[in-house]
Protein backbone atom coordinates (compact mmCIF):
# COMPACT_ATOMS: atom_id res chain seq x y z
CA UNK A 1 0.00 0.00 0.00
CA UNK A 2 1.26 3.53 -0.95
CA UNK A 3 1.79 6.22 1.65
CA UNK A 4 -1.05 8.90 1.33
CA UNK A 5 -0.62 12.22 3.93
CA UNK A 6 -3.86 13.90 4.56
CA UNK A 7 -2.77 17.85 4.25
CA UNK A 8 -6.27 18.74 5.19
CA UNK A 9 -9.27 21.48 4.52
CA UNK A 10 -7.59 23.66 2.00
CA UNK A 11 -10.42 25.95 1.01
CA UNK A 12 -14.22 25.99 3.35
CA UNK A 13 -17.26 27.97 2.29
CA UNK A 14 -18.42 31.41 3.41
CA UNK A 15 -20.88 33.52 4.28
CA UNK A 16 -20.54 35.20 0.52
CA UNK A 17 -23.70 34.89 -1.61
CA UNK A 18 -22.20 32.67 -4.13
CA UNK A 19 -20.47 30.68 -2.16
CA UNK A 20 -22.46 29.94 0.97
CA UNK A 21 -23.39 26.24 0.33
CA UNK A 22 -20.18 24.84 -0.41
CA UNK A 23 -16.66 24.98 -2.16
CA UNK A 24 -15.50 22.17 -3.77
CA UNK A 25 -14.08 20.04 -7.13
CA UNK A 26 -11.13 22.64 -7.77
CA UNK A 27 -9.11 23.26 -11.29
CA UNK A 28 -5.23 23.49 -10.33
CA UNK A 29 -2.59 24.75 -12.00
CA UNK A 30 1.35 25.60 -10.50
CA UNK A 31 3.77 28.01 -11.56
CA UNK A 32 6.95 28.23 -9.85
CA UNK A 33 5.71 28.87 -6.37
CA UNK A 34 2.59 29.78 -6.69
CA UNK A 35 -0.62 27.91 -7.37
CA UNK A 36 -3.92 28.78 -8.88
CA UNK A 37 -7.22 27.40 -8.11
CA UNK A 38 -10.31 27.83 -9.96
CA UNK A 39 -12.86 26.03 -7.14
CA UNK A 40 -16.91 25.19 -7.79
CA UNK A 41 -18.96 27.64 -5.47
CA UNK A 42 -21.88 26.82 -4.85
CA UNK A 43 -24.95 29.13 -3.86
CA UNK A 44 -28.34 28.09 -1.76
CA UNK A 45 -30.62 26.55 -4.62
CA UNK A 46 -27.55 24.33 -6.49
CA UNK A 47 -26.52 27.00 -8.30
CA UNK A 48 -22.84 26.86 -9.28
CA UNK A 49 -20.18 29.23 -10.51
CA UNK A 50 -16.36 29.57 -10.25
CA UNK A 51 -13.98 31.17 -8.06
CA UNK A 52 -10.60 31.77 -7.45
CA UNK A 53 -7.96 31.94 -4.93
CA UNK A 54 -4.09 31.85 -4.70
CA UNK A 55 -2.21 29.93 -3.11
CA UNK A 56 1.86 30.19 -2.19
CA UNK A 57 3.18 26.93 -2.02
CA UNK A 58 0.82 23.83 -2.24
CA UNK A 59 -1.11 24.67 1.36
CA UNK A 60 -0.97 28.40 2.27
CA UNK A 61 -4.32 30.78 0.82
CA UNK A 62 -2.82 34.24 -0.03
CA UNK A 63 -5.52 35.45 -1.77
CA UNK A 64 -9.37 34.46 -2.42
CA UNK A 65 -11.56 36.78 -4.64
CA UNK A 66 -14.32 37.87 -3.10
CA UNK A 67 -16.76 37.24 -6.70
CA UNK A 68 -16.65 34.14 -8.69
CA UNK A 69 -14.36 34.70 -11.82
CA UNK A 70 -16.92 32.54 -14.73
CA UNK A 71 -20.38 32.57 -13.97
CA UNK A 72 -23.10 31.16 -15.95
CA UNK A 73 -23.90 33.42 -19.22
CA UNK A 74 -25.66 31.22 -21.64
CA UNK A 75 -28.80 29.19 -21.82
CA UNK A 76 -26.54 25.85 -21.79
CA UNK A 77 -25.36 26.72 -18.48
CA UNK A 78 -28.04 28.44 -16.68
CA UNK A 79 -27.78 26.86 -13.52
CA UNK A 80 -24.21 26.29 -12.78
CA UNK A 81 -20.73 25.99 -14.16
CA UNK A 82 -18.92 23.07 -12.26
CA UNK A 83 -16.06 21.07 -11.75
CA UNK A 84 -13.67 22.80 -13.67
CA UNK A 85 -10.06 21.13 -14.55
CA UNK A 86 -7.52 23.20 -16.26
CA UNK A 87 -3.79 22.74 -18.09
CA UNK A 88 -2.03 25.15 -19.90
CA UNK A 89 -1.51 24.05 -23.68
CA UNK A 90 1.33 25.95 -25.73
CA UNK A 91 0.55 29.55 -24.62
CA UNK A 92 -3.11 29.46 -23.87
CA UNK A 93 -4.97 27.75 -20.77
CA UNK A 94 -7.64 25.44 -21.49
CA UNK A 95 -10.51 25.37 -18.54
CA UNK A 96 -12.50 22.59 -19.10
CA UNK A 97 -16.04 22.59 -17.07
CA UNK A 98 -19.53 20.64 -16.80
CA UNK A 99 -22.57 23.37 -17.76
CA UNK A 100 -25.59 22.59 -16.09
CA UNK A 101 -28.96 23.86 -17.15
CA UNK A 102 -31.18 21.99 -14.63
CA UNK A 103 -32.17 19.59 -17.22
CA UNK A 104 -28.60 18.38 -19.33
CA UNK A 105 -25.11 18.42 -18.08
CA UNK A 106 -22.37 18.36 -20.63
CA UNK A 107 -18.81 19.42 -21.55
CA UNK A 108 -17.77 23.05 -22.21
CA UNK A 109 -14.25 24.99 -22.51
CA UNK A 110 -13.27 28.16 -21.68
CA UNK A 111 -9.69 29.51 -22.87
CA UNK A 112 -7.13 31.93 -21.26
CA UNK A 113 -4.01 33.64 -21.90
CA UNK A 114 -3.45 35.58 -18.80
CA UNK A 115 -5.63 33.45 -15.93
CA UNK A 116 -7.51 36.42 -15.54
CA UNK A 117 -9.60 36.67 -18.93
CA UNK A 118 -11.11 33.51 -20.18
CA UNK A 119 -13.42 33.28 -23.43
CA UNK A 120 -15.96 30.77 -23.72
CA UNK A 121 -15.86 28.35 -26.62
CA UNK A 122 -18.92 26.49 -25.87
CA UNK A 123 -20.36 23.45 -25.58
CA UNK A 124 -17.52 20.66 -26.70
CA UNK A 125 -18.80 17.26 -26.10
CA UNK A 126 -21.87 15.56 -28.20
CA UNK A 127 -25.76 17.45 -27.94
CA UNK A 128 -27.20 13.95 -28.51
CA UNK A 129 -30.57 12.94 -26.87
CA UNK A 130 -30.56 9.38 -24.88
CA UNK A 131 -32.65 7.71 -27.62
CA UNK A 132 -29.97 9.30 -30.28
CA UNK A 133 -27.11 7.75 -28.25
CA UNK A 134 -28.68 4.17 -27.94
CA UNK A 135 -29.37 4.36 -32.01
CA UNK A 136 -26.01 5.23 -32.87
CA UNK A 137 -23.81 2.89 -30.35
CA UNK A 138 -26.55 0.10 -31.60
CA UNK A 139 -26.15 0.41 -35.58
CA UNK A 140 -22.99 -1.96 -35.11
CA UNK A 141 -24.52 -4.29 -32.13
CA UNK A 142 -22.19 -3.10 -29.19
CA UNK A 143 -22.99 -4.39 -26.29
CA UNK A 144 -24.78 -1.22 -24.44
CA UNK A 145 -26.55 -2.10 -22.08
CA UNK A 146 -24.49 -1.31 -19.72
CA UNK A 147 -25.15 2.18 -20.70
CA UNK A 148 -28.59 2.32 -20.31
CA UNK A 149 -28.21 0.56 -16.85
CA UNK A 150 -26.16 4.05 -15.74
CA UNK A 151 -28.56 6.25 -18.02
CA UNK A 152 -31.74 3.78 -16.88
CA UNK A 153 -35.51 5.11 -17.84
CA UNK A 154 -34.08 8.42 -19.48
CA UNK A 155 -35.97 10.60 -21.66
CA UNK A 156 -34.75 12.43 -24.71
CA UNK A 157 -37.34 15.10 -23.71
CA UNK A 158 -38.96 16.94 -20.70
CA UNK A 159 -42.35 17.05 -20.28
CA UNK A 160 -42.17 20.90 -21.21
CA UNK A 161 -40.66 19.64 -24.81
CA UNK A 162 -36.82 20.88 -23.72
CA UNK A 163 -34.29 18.18 -25.93
CA UNK A 164 -32.74 16.25 -22.86
CA UNK A 165 -28.90 15.31 -23.74
CA UNK A 166 -26.84 12.54 -23.29
CA UNK A 167 -24.74 13.61 -19.53
CA UNK A 168 -21.11 13.63 -20.78
CA UNK A 169 -18.75 14.95 -17.93
CA UNK A 170 -15.19 15.21 -16.59
CA UNK A 171 -13.69 16.68 -19.22
CA UNK A 172 -10.06 16.59 -18.77
CA UNK A 173 -7.16 17.36 -21.13
CA UNK A 174 -3.61 16.27 -21.71
CA UNK A 175 -1.39 19.29 -21.03
CA UNK A 176 0.30 18.88 -24.12
CA UNK A 177 -0.19 17.67 -27.67
CA UNK A 178 0.54 14.38 -28.27
CA UNK A 179 2.21 13.83 -32.09
CA UNK A 180 0.58 17.11 -32.93
CA UNK A 181 -2.97 16.48 -31.59
CA UNK A 182 -5.46 17.44 -28.74
CA UNK A 183 -6.23 14.69 -26.45
CA UNK A 184 -8.80 14.85 -23.52
CA UNK A 185 -10.69 12.24 -21.59
CA UNK A 186 -14.22 12.59 -21.17
CA UNK A 187 -16.82 10.07 -19.11
CA UNK A 188 -20.15 8.90 -20.26
CA UNK A 189 -21.03 5.95 -17.49
CA UNK A 190 -19.91 3.67 -16.15
CA UNK A 191 -16.53 4.04 -18.33
CA UNK A 192 -13.64 6.90 -19.66
CA UNK A 193 -13.39 7.70 -23.20
CA UNK A 194 -10.63 9.25 -25.10
CA UNK A 195 -11.06 12.28 -27.51
CA UNK A 196 -7.86 13.03 -30.07
CA UNK A 197 -8.44 16.21 -32.52
CA UNK A 198 -6.33 18.36 -34.52
CA UNK A 199 -8.17 21.45 -33.60
CA UNK A 200 -11.28 22.53 -31.39
CA UNK A 201 -13.10 22.83 -34.48
CA UNK A 202 -13.10 19.32 -35.53
CA UNK A 203 -15.43 18.66 -32.85
CA UNK A 204 -18.75 19.13 -34.95
CA UNK A 205 -21.34 17.34 -35.18
CA UNK A 206 -20.85 14.71 -38.14
CA UNK A 207 -17.83 14.40 -35.48
CA UNK A 208 -19.52 12.65 -32.98
CA UNK A 209 -21.92 10.72 -35.53
CA UNK A 210 -18.55 9.17 -36.61
CA UNK A 211 -17.70 8.55 -32.75
CA UNK A 212 -20.52 6.93 -31.34
CA UNK A 213 -21.04 4.66 -34.14
CA UNK A 214 -17.33 3.16 -33.32
CA UNK A 215 -17.94 3.87 -29.68
CA UNK A 216 -16.48 0.68 -28.03
CA UNK A 217 -12.94 1.77 -29.67
CA UNK A 218 -12.68 5.28 -27.93
CA UNK A 219 -13.40 3.69 -24.39
CA UNK A 220 -9.95 3.35 -22.59
CA UNK A 221 -11.06 2.28 -18.86
CA UNK A 222 -13.70 0.32 -17.52
CA UNK A 223 -14.25 -0.35 -13.88
CA UNK A 224 -12.48 -3.55 -12.62
CA UNK A 225 -12.10 -3.43 -8.94
CA UNK A 226 -14.38 -3.47 -6.29
CA UNK A 227 -13.72 0.34 -5.32
CA UNK A 228 -14.32 0.91 -8.84
CA UNK A 229 -17.68 -1.31 -9.07
CA UNK A 230 -20.31 0.98 -10.18
CA UNK A 231 -18.61 3.47 -12.71
CA UNK A 232 -15.40 6.09 -13.04
CA UNK A 233 -14.68 9.48 -14.17
CA UNK A 234 -12.08 11.53 -15.01
CA UNK A 235 -10.41 13.11 -11.97
CA UNK A 236 -7.03 15.42 -12.51
CA UNK A 237 -5.18 16.35 -15.67
CA UNK A 238 -2.77 13.53 -16.02
CA UNK A 239 0.58 14.18 -14.81
CA UNK A 240 3.90 13.56 -17.03
CA UNK A 241 6.45 11.74 -15.96
CA UNK A 242 9.34 9.69 -17.73
CA UNK A 243 7.22 6.33 -17.20
CA UNK A 244 4.11 7.51 -18.46
CA UNK A 245 1.12 9.46 -17.77
CA UNK A 246 0.22 9.45 -14.07
CA UNK A 247 -3.84 9.57 -13.93
CA UNK A 248 -5.72 10.08 -11.00
CA UNK A 249 -9.39 9.31 -11.42
CA UNK A 250 -12.50 8.67 -9.91
CA UNK A 251 -13.82 5.57 -8.73
CA UNK A 252 -17.35 4.80 -7.13
CA UNK A 253 -18.68 2.03 -5.28
CA UNK A 254 -22.25 1.40 -4.01
CA UNK A 255 -22.97 0.66 -0.30
CA UNK A 256 -26.32 -0.08 1.31
CA UNK A 257 -25.51 3.03 2.83
CA UNK A 258 -24.84 5.01 -0.65
CA UNK A 259 -22.05 5.70 -3.00
CA UNK A 260 -18.23 6.09 -1.84
CA UNK A 261 -16.52 8.03 -4.04
CA UNK A 262 -12.64 7.62 -3.66
CA UNK A 263 -9.17 8.88 -5.90
CA UNK A 264 -7.72 5.79 -7.74
CA UNK A 265 -4.24 6.22 -9.65
CA UNK A 266 -3.33 4.33 -12.86
CA UNK A 267 -0.43 4.71 -15.41
CA UNK A 268 -0.95 5.19 -19.38
CA UNK A 269 1.34 5.14 -21.87
CA UNK A 270 3.26 8.64 -23.15
CA UNK A 271 2.68 8.36 -26.75
CA UNK A 272 -0.62 6.44 -26.64
CA UNK A 273 -2.62 7.09 -23.91
CA UNK A 274 -5.29 4.69 -24.78
CA UNK A 275 -2.85 2.16 -23.99
CA UNK A 276 -2.77 1.63 -19.78
CA UNK A 277 0.27 0.14 -18.19
CA UNK A 278 -1.02 -0.24 -14.67
CA UNK A 279 -3.38 0.65 -12.48
CA UNK A 280 -3.81 0.52 -8.78
CA UNK A 281 -6.07 -2.53 -7.53
CA UNK A 282 -7.06 -0.47 -4.69
CA UNK A 283 -7.83 3.38 -4.10
CA UNK A 284 -5.07 5.74 -3.53
CA UNK A 285 -6.91 7.37 -0.89
CA UNK A 286 -10.83 7.10 0.40
CA UNK A 287 -13.29 8.97 2.49
CA UNK A 288 -12.00 8.55 6.32
CA UNK A 289 -11.61 11.86 7.89
CA UNK A 290 -15.16 13.73 9.41
CA UNK A 291 -14.83 16.31 6.58
CA UNK A 292 -14.75 13.34 3.74
CA UNK A 293 -17.34 11.71 5.65
CA UNK A 294 -20.07 14.03 6.09
CA UNK A 295 -21.50 16.64 3.81
CA UNK A 296 -23.62 17.93 1.20
CA UNK A 297 -23.27 14.33 -0.16
CA UNK A 298 -21.22 12.26 2.46
CA UNK A 299 -18.23 10.16 1.74
CA UNK A 300 -16.58 11.88 -1.27
CA UNK A 301 -13.83 12.09 -2.01
CA UNK A 302 -13.30 13.75 -5.87
CA UNK A 303 -9.90 14.70 -6.99
CA UNK A 304 -9.82 17.07 -9.97
CA UNK A 305 -5.99 19.01 -10.13
CA UNK A 306 -2.03 18.54 -9.10
CA UNK A 307 0.72 20.45 -7.89
CA UNK A 308 4.16 18.60 -7.94
CA UNK A 309 6.58 20.02 -5.97
CA UNK A 310 9.81 18.07 -5.66
CA UNK A 311 8.82 14.62 -5.54
CA UNK A 312 5.84 15.15 -3.89
CA UNK A 313 2.29 15.48 -5.42
CA UNK A 314 -0.40 17.02 -4.28
CA UNK A 315 -3.78 16.09 -5.09
CA UNK A 316 -6.42 18.47 -4.63
CA UNK A 317 -10.23 17.51 -4.00
CA UNK A 318 -13.50 17.84 -3.19
CA UNK A 319 -14.45 16.38 0.11
CA UNK A 320 -17.86 15.84 0.51
CA UNK A 321 -19.45 18.35 -1.79
CA UNK A 322 -18.58 20.96 1.08
CA UNK A 323 -15.13 21.53 1.30
CA UNK A 324 -11.64 21.36 -0.86
CA UNK A 325 -9.07 19.38 0.78
CA UNK A 326 -5.52 17.99 0.20
CA UNK A 327 -3.49 15.01 0.42
CA UNK A 328 0.17 14.04 -0.37
CA UNK A 329 2.28 11.55 -1.85
CA UNK A 330 5.85 10.02 -3.34
CA UNK A 331 6.10 10.34 -6.88
CA UNK A 332 8.96 7.92 -6.43
CA UNK A 333 6.82 5.74 -4.32
CA UNK A 334 3.39 5.74 -6.24
CA UNK A 335 4.92 5.23 -9.38
CA UNK A 336 6.94 2.14 -7.91
CA UNK A 337 3.76 0.80 -6.69
CA UNK A 338 2.05 0.93 -9.59
CA UNK A 339 4.70 -0.65 -11.59
CA UNK A 340 4.50 -3.55 -9.19
CA UNK A 341 0.96 -4.20 -11.03
CA UNK A 342 1.97 -3.84 -14.46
Amino acid sequence: MIAVKREGIILEKTDLAFENDGVMNPAVIAEGETVHLFYRAVREGNYSTIGYCRLEGPLQVVHRDKEPLLYPQFDYESQGVEDPRIVKIEDAYYLSYTAYDSVSAVGALAVSGDLKHFTKKGIITSQFTYSQFEELICSKGHPADKYFRSYNNRESYTSSGKKVYLTDKNIVFFPRKINGRFYFLHRIKPDIQLVCIESMEDLTYDFWINYFLDFTQHIIFEPRHGHESSYIGGGCPPVELPEGWLMIYHSVRDTPDGYVYSASAALLDLENPAVEIARLPYPLFSPETEYELRGVVNKVCFPTGTALFGDRLYIYYGAADNCIACASVSVKDLVKELMSYK
